[in-house]
């Protein structure tokens, strides 16, 4: 895994904030040892889960969006290092990979052009470079017996996601998404848009859904090709759910696991999907962080749950006097997924 950038028990000391009797995820969270092979240590840790990073907005950026989702990584480690570590979540389960090295990649897109076409295709083929980095690093985490917890970047990484749990589990996978889009748009070349419609045409993904999509922001030919294709992708709205209320919140957690849960699948959140978090497509309207947080709880308590994928948070967006708030966010979304699964060993 050349392109990792290893995340070092240095780099762990200098984001934890030690407290006289406190223990913080930072004191108990294991790192790569310096000189040490890591894919031999990965398959050796006792830690169950794999924190990895990938510290770019360059899917965004070919799909219009705004910058910015780069900085979730660093806002994210600085959060969970100071976590409690104690009876209802231990930090000693969770190993810091690392992030990947993007650095080449952000300096090719820095002055690329969405409204210029030949730009758009120089955007799609550094994201095809970021797609194979994702799948290889992911593939070789699953293929450790570990869970990866993913810290994006735009959800154009749920492609590498999916595309690498198949392969290291032999067979596609299913997902369910949170979220205000379908990311189910047309194999255009690569973009934030797009990844679940190139890992379903590529036959990595088999089944799909789609919770709390918001009506006014999916267009007429995306919702023809999910009717087209109800027997693998199926959805549900959050205008139906929380505004005309003619679906039960509960209830649709239970209907769209029964639909993926026979396989292994992951767990892809949305930021965009919570109202006034700041992303790319920062909404004012949507399904509370409560709910987000119960969501990944119903679906990370099943034993097929193979991944969680948390992206598009955008902390260089955020309000000047908190922007701590996005890395805080994913902290609990982490530890509840953690405890999720934990319920399955008790």
């Amino acid at each position: 895994m050349e392109n990792l950038v290893p995340f070092t028990s240095i780099d762990l000391g200098k984001v934890t904030s030690h407290r006289s009797g406190e223990i913080k995820f930072g004191e108990k969270m294991l790192t790569i040892p310096k000189d040490v092979d890591t894919i031999q240590f990965l398959n050796e840790c006792k830690a169950k889960f794999v924190l990895f990073g990938i510290p770019e907005d360059i899917g965004v950026r070919a799909n219009a969006g705004r910058p910015g989702a780069a900085s979730a990584w660093e806002s994210a480690i600085k959060s969970i290092a100071n976590i409690q570590h104690n009876r209802f979540c231990k930090g000693s389960q969770l190993l810091i990979l690392g992030s990947l090295d993007v650095k080449e990649e952000l300096k090719q897109s820095e002055n690329l052009n969405f409204h210029d076409v030949d730009d758009r295709k120089k955007f799609s083929i550094l994201v095809e470079k970021l797609d194979k980095e994702v799948s290889h690093i992911i593939f070789t985490i699953v293929k450790a017996g570990k869970i990866p917890i993913i810290i994006g970047g735009g959800h154009n990484n749920a492609y590498g996601n999916i595309k690498g749990t198949a392969l290291a589990k032999g067979k596609p996978i299913n997902a369910i998404n949170l979220d205000a889009h379908s990311d189910f748009r047309i194999l255009e070349g690569r973009h934030s848009g797009n990844g679940f419609s190139y890992s379903f045409d590529e036959g990595f993904l088999k089944k799909y859904f789609i919770f709390g999509l918001h009506e006014s922001y999916t267009s007429k030919n995306v919702l023809l090709r999910l009717k087209d294709l109800e027997g693998r992708v199926r959805f549900n709205t959050y205008d139906e759910i929380s505004i005309r209320k003619v679906k039960n919140f509960e209830q649709e957690l239970n209907q769209a696991l029964s639909f993926i849960k026979n396989d292994c699948f992951g767990i892809e959140i949305d930021l965009d999907s919570i109202p006034n978090i700041a992303s790319s497509a920062m909404t004012p309207s949507g399904f509370s962080v409560e709910q987000a947080r119960q969501l990944i709880h119903h679906f990370g308590q099943h034993p097929n749950a193979s991944y969680l994928h948390i992206c598009e948070g955008a902390p260089d967006l955020c309000d000047e006097k908190n922007p701590q708030m996005i890395g805080k966010l994913m902290g609990y979304l982490i530890t509840d997924f953690i405890k999720a699964k934990n319920i399955l060993t008790e």
